[in-house]
């Protein structure tokens, strides 16, 4: 069903206004055929494959679509060597006649679970042009993509989809189905769904073809169905790991570990656990025990030198730790609000006293007068002055 709903154009198309919308980048690109290389970093169940893929009519390119997590150089090679149609990676979308001879559009979803050797392979055919990539992540691509492919890839950031947005998704299933569904089923799905369209499409065809009528009792019964459980790529994955930090957060050391168990039995790289535990360390422990980025940042290296099965102890003990320790988001929470301000505010002056003066010039210009080192006065711009970013413990 989702693939029967997928967009075939950005008329159709829901959400991204930021990157979509008129005059916004990739709707330039889409119809001014700009073509380069880039990464789709989002939630899922947010658009990134449909976006790969007007992206690639738009230019009239051959266009094939590969998971990260189960293809091979040789699968590129295929690509590259000349489209082999009698293989499974037969263009997944052809413009036929209007098509420009060898523009190539690979659709690499996934494309963290590459390591770094297979995201060596893809440069050079990026580098020159052979292939135009786009690449899909739900992780973080500064830390997944190798540098020298990051920087010949633009990165689109996607957001979660909104309420009237999911609302509308919903409303073009059931009507597509041909079912009904009142407005309190409505509701729930779209809450539970949590921006993921996907998980929302997914969830009304699974519990039609399960009952006689979609309701909140019928869908809840469907979600519980063990059957239909979402694998650790997709919604329980997110579930999962949304439980494992509440639960350090909350200091619940017991629930804590159990999640972590759940992953670690499900097969879930060290890597993605360990690297959540170094931004919590910060995030929600911050200055109660500063040590505990030390002791994070620990765990995250031993799961890359021990790796499974034995990095699961260093995992438990890290957790256990981290879970226990006091929490203070002072520091986050000072740091978002300075953020908000530098995007409220712009570049606003800098005080010519904590100004750098390296030359006469500069000096003469009052560069770095009445600069105290342990002065009491404000360092912020005339603007900001009485602002106080950190809050003291009362």
């Amino acid at each position: 069903m989702a693939d029967k709903l997928r967009p075939t154009s950005l008329d159709e198309y829901v959400g991204q206004s930021h990157l979509v919308g008129l005059g916004k980048p990739l709707r330039v690109a889409i119809e001014n055929k700009h073509r380069f290389s880039f990464i789709l970093w989002g939630p899922p169940g947010v658009g990134k494959t449909t976006l790969a893929r007007i992206y690639a009519n738009g230019l009239g390119a051959q266009f094939y679509n590969l998971s990260a997590v189960s293809a091979t150089k040789d699968d590129i090679k295929k690509i590259i060597e000349g489209f082999n149609k009698t293989s499974s990676l037969t263009p997944l979308l052809n413009s036929g006649e209007g098509s420009r001879r060898g523009e190539v559009v690979l659709f690499l979803d996934e494309i963290h679970r590459f390591n770094k050797a297979q995201q060596d392979f893809l440069l050079p055919y990026v580098e020159n042009g052979t292939i135009t990539l786009i690449g899909a992540t739900t992780e973080n691509p500064s830390f997944e993509v190798i540098s020298p492919l990051l920087s010949r890839c633009r990165v689109f950031v996607l957001q979660e989809l909104g309420k009237q947005e999911m609302e509308g998704i919903v409303n073009k299933t059931v009507k597509i189905l041909k079912i009904k569904i009142n407005r309190d089923a409505v509701d729930w799905l779209v809450a539970m769904a949590n921006g993921d369209a996907r998980q929302a499409i997914t969830m009304i065809e699974n519990t039609h073809n399960l009952y006689d009528k979609v309701t909140v009792e019928s869908l809840k019964n469907t979600l519980q169905s063990k059957h239909l459980r979402y694998d650790k790529l997709g919604e329980e994955h997110y579930n999962t790991i949304s439980a494992f930090i509440k639960s350090m957060r909350a200091s619940d050391v017991d629930a804590a570990l159990y999640y972590l168990a759940r992953m670690v039995d499900s097969g879930e790289d060290p890597l993605f656990i360990a690297r959540r535990m170094v931004v919590f360390a910060s995030e929600d422990i911050g200055m109660a025990v500063p040590t505990a980025l030390v002791v994070a940042n620990a765990v995250f290296r031993a799961c890359e030198t021990i790796g499974y099965p034995e990095c699961q102890e260093n995992l438990a003990a890290g957790v256990a730790y981290l879970a226990l320790c006091k929490k203070d988001r002072r520091a986050y929470d000072a740091y978002m609000e300075a953020l908000s301000d530098v995007k409220k505010f712009g570049n606003l002056k800098i005080p010519l006293k904590v100004r750098n003066a390296p030359t006469k010039l500069m000096k003469e210009l009052n560069y770095g007068k009445g600069y105290e080192m342990y002065g009491n006065e404000s360092m912020l711009p005339e603007e900001l002055k009485s602002k106080k970013y950190y809050k003291e413990i009362e």
